[in-house]
């Protein structure tokens, strides 16, 4: 499925950077923008997610609009 989808790999980045990434990322210091390490992180994550949502959406979309079937294989 995913050698025909591969922007479906999008959706995995929210997963890393938020499970994967998280031990790594797990400090207070340094202080960004006046906000702890970690919370940080979470905000640039909660941000980019729906960024790699749009990304996997229109790749979608392009397959149906080639003639593929993004739901159905």
């Amino acid at each position: 499925m995913i050698a025909r989808r591969p922007h479906l790999l999008w959706l995995l980045v929210p997963f890393v950077l938020y499970i994967g990434v998280l031990p790594f990322v797990n400090r207070v210091r340094p202080v960004v923008f006046g906000l702890p390490f970690l919370f940080f992180w979470l905000l640039a994550a909660t941000l980019l997610t729906p960024l790699c949502v749009w990304l996997a959406r229109r790749g979608d979309q392009r397959l149906v609009e080639r003639g593929g079937r993004a739901g159905h294989e």
